[in-house]
């Protein structure tokens, strides 16, 4: 019996986070013996040679000035700095921590879109907004035992992603997406050159290494593929709560991957942060102010990482 659109939306986006969070892992693991630094290099020349074919085959790179776009270099620049902060907390803190913050992120866009650009946003979502960043900071636990100063570096990041969101939805729809995707690619990698000294030097990688990148990087691209297949096929209320699987993925691969227990504050404060997601898209719903989907399920919910 075949699927429904939303069932086959929710699966498709399902896959798209088990794609986003095994890159995470793998990432992780091999950040144990090689600095991020090259990781951002080496994974990022995959990535970028991978979109830049796919972008070719589309026309989408027929006028490249076209990245030099002040919104684009906007969102390439925070792009570039959200992977950075993202990496650095990923290879220090468990990967279902760095996830569960990450969870607060639409909020942190509904809030952005309100201050600069004054879209309604009602007192209830305002405070389903403020009730999801105390459970932000049930996980990170300022000035507790537990803290982490890489828990404030995986909240810049939030922030970096936040202000690349909002220069996305500016962005004139004259440029092509794939085009941007490239762009933000290629920058990601030169920086992970730029760092590569910085962050430790070079330590020439394996070939069981370099595959390992090859396919992080493949995983994002297929987690990019299914989402747009999922934004596409049904309908936003139904399909946004199942980006949250990402946060059930991140759990079990730090299991079973790199042996981490979620402790009780992470599991209190990430049960918050979806439980204040998921009443803000009822919300959505309620008061019919429907957002794009691409707006509030697409890739804008995570790092690009390319």
């Amino acid at each position: 019996m075949p699927l429904s659109p939303n069932m086959r939306a929710s699966l498709f986006m399902t896959v798209s986070m088990a794609g986003f969070t095994l890159n995470d892992a793998i990432t992780k693991y091999i950040a144990e013996s090689m600095n991020m630094g090259q990781v951002m290099l080496l994974r990022g020349t995959f990535a970028t040679a991978f979109i830049a074919v796919l972008a070719w085959h589309q026309g989408a790179l027929a006028n490249l000035r076209l990245a030099l776009e002040p919104l684009v270099l906007v969102r390439v620049l925070c792009e570039a700095l959200a992977t950075i902060t993202f990496l650095i907390a990923l290879a220090n803190l468990p990967i279902a921590n760095v996830s569960a913050v990450l969870q607060a992120l639409p909020l942190g866009v509904t809030m952005g879109a309100a201050l600069v650009y004054g879209e309604t946003v009602g007192w209830r979502r305002w405070l389903s907004i403020a009730v999801g960043f105390v459970g932000v900071a049930i996980i990170v636990r300022p000035g507790l035992d537990g803290f982490s100063f890489y828990s404030l570096v995986t909240l810049l990041c939030v922030v970096f992603c936040v202000i690349r969101d909002l220069a996305t939805r500016r962005i004139p729809e004259r440029i092509p997406t794939l085009l941007v995707s490239t762009a933000t690619a290629a920058a990601v990698t030169l920086c992970g050159g730029v760092l590569v000294v910085p962050m430790g030097g070079w330590n020439t990688p394996d070939v069981s290494t370099l595959a390992l990148l090859a396919v992080a990087a493949g995983l994002l691209l297929i987690g990019y593929q299914f989402i747009i297949h999922a934004v596409r096929d049904g309908d936003i209320s139904f399909v946004a709560p199942f980006r949250y699987t990402s946060l059930l993925f991140s759990i079990l691969l730090g299991f079973v991957m790199f042996n981490d227990i979620p402790d009780l504050p992470m599991i209190i404060g990430s049960a918050i942060i979806v439980g204040s997601g998921l009443y803000m898209l009822y919300r959505e719903r309620v008061v019919g102010r429907s957002k794009a989907a691409s707006e509030s399920v697409g890739p804008g919910m995570t790092v690009d990482g390319l």
